[in-house]
């Protein structure tokens, strides 16, 4: 008599961590099946390769009788006709980050990746090194690591890296995900309000990264950056496990330090407690990349990879995709692809952008100017919590685009007269590319920002700026 495969049933399964989920049930032997409101690739198409049934749409039809379990994701609401038959017919159901804890981390020694900005960046940095260390990780990744071909895998025991987000878990859970993750190695990358649709403040977030702090081990490592008043502030709420810092007390040469080699961060030196480790040459730029190198380099010395190691294996390290992402360069007129959406991102970015192009003026290189192009489209900016800080945070463009979209509930044209620089707000795709073609020449670097696809604005912009004539 054989044991029957349990069957799971996943509600959201396109989103990139849910997505990630069924990839790791599926390889753990579960019969894996799921529903969304979108099907569509890149997802989908991972997922059906793995065999996963994918349902369009969420109709109760798509819970067959065999369903052991339901996995429900935190985009799932109440109201929605298959929790509603969920709940009345008591099928039992668990969230994402609840089920990975009981079948995968337990077991697993977690390095966990928090904060407000670089999580992706930073979690793919750490599992490329693991994997180059030949420690084959586990890993489940909020993006798409491109020295990998999936964005989650079970990997070998013990390490498993985790992009560990404060959002909440489910509509059942209302504790960050994770809380659930329980990780002996915590890397905080920064600590700034977000998320302004489930948190009234920073304090509130702060309540659930101390929760995330009381389940580090003694035996384990906490990593941050220096003198982040708002991590210090955490930190004091009690913290039982040891910590690193970078930047930290530079004349006593105590925590980790870089020495930059070049303005745009393409070369730097990284030290430990006074001594040199060894110096990153890569292609990636901005001091925000390198603060996220020096903490993935930390967290794996913490796995037992020595910081050599890391560092040669930054040198091979591919950025994730959607983080400052080249998609296509026409008659000299680049246009990058960037995940920021927030205005300390928005502000890394563009202050990496500009010292690339300074460090070209140097080199008595020919530079353009820097164009934003931003959809203001996470529920925080839609809402508007950010619009004071983000005319300072566009600073370093040199021309800037705003997309006033169906759901924005504030009027973005407000912004006009607080940038410093030239800014044009338009409600239609369509206006904003022509304006664009129209006004970029040889030279200028096209950065198009948001946390959604911006209604393919990337490819529409590169097809406009190969017919126009220059």
């Amino acid at each position: 008599m054989t044991n029957k495969i349990q069957h799971l049933h996943i509600l959201g399964i396109c989103g990139t961590f849910m997505g990630g989920i069924a990839a790791i049930a599926k390889e753990l032997g579960f019969r894996v099946s799921g529903s969304d409101a979108n099907v569509y690739p890149p997802m989908s198409t991972q997922l059906e390769q793995l065999g996963i049934e994918l349902m369009s749409g969420y109709q109760v039809e798509n819970f067959t009788d065999d369903i052991d379990m339901v996995i429900v994701g935190n985009a799932m609401s109440r109201g929605n006709v298959m929790v509603e038959y969920m709940l009345d017919r008591n099928i039992p159901y668990t969230s994402g980050p609840q089920w990975l804890l009981e079948n995968v981390l337990k077991d697993r020694w977690v390095l966990a990746v928090s904060g407000t900005h670089g999580k992706t960046t930073t979690s793919s940095m750490l599992a490329w090194i693991l994997e180059y260390a030949h420690l084959s990780p586990g890993f489940l990744i909020g993006g798409v690591p491109q020295n990998f071909s999936c964005s989650a895998r079970l990997g070998d025991a013990p390490f498993f890296v985790i992009e560990a987000d404060e959002y909440d878990s489910a509509f059942f859970d209302k504790r960050s995900k994770f809380v659930h993750y329980r990780p002996r190695t915590l890397v905080i990358n920064n600590l700034e309000f977000d998320h302004g649709d489930i948190f009234n403040d920073l304090s509130d977030i702060q309540k659930q990264f101390h929760h995330l702090i009381r389940m580090v081990p003694s035996n384990g490592l906490i990593l941050s950056p220096a003198n982040e008043v708002a991590i210090s502030e955490t930190l004091a709420m009690g913290c039982w496990t040891p910590t690193e810092f970078s930047r930290l007390d530079i004349q006593l040469g105590m925590g980790w330090q870089v020495e930059k080699l070049n303005a745009q961060g393409s070369e730097f030196i990284v030290k430990f407690n006074g001594k040199e480790q060894g110096v990153v040459k890569w292609d990636l730029i901005g001091d925000f990349n390198i603060d996220n190198a020096v903490m993935a380099i930390a967290a794996a010395r913490h796995a037992g990879v020595p910081s050599s190691v890391s560092i040669d294996a930054l040198a091979e390290f591919i950025n994730t995709k959607r983080r400052f992402e080249l998609r296509g360069t026409v008659n000299n007129i680049s246009v990058y692809d960037d995940f920021a959406h927030h205005p300390t991102a928005i502000a890394k970015t563009l202050a990496g952008v500009r010292a690339k192009l300074s460090q070209q003026k140097h080199e008595q290189k020919h530079t353009g100017r820097i164009f934003a192009v931003l959809e203001p489209r996470s529920n925080t900016m839609k809402s508007g919590v950010h619009k004071d800080t983000l005319p300072q945070s566009l600073i370093d463009a040199d021309q800037i685009f705003i997309y006033q979209g169906d759901q924005v509930t504030w009027s973005v044209s407000d912004l006009i007269k607080q940038c410093q620089s030239p800014c044009q707000v338009e409600d239609k795709v369509e206006t904003l590319v022509e304006n664009i073609a129209q006004q970029a020449q040889a030279g200028d670097i096209i950065v198009v920002m948001s946390n959604g696809s911006f209604a393919g604005i990337h490819e529409k912009l590169l097809k406009r700026l190969a017919n126009i004539i220059m």
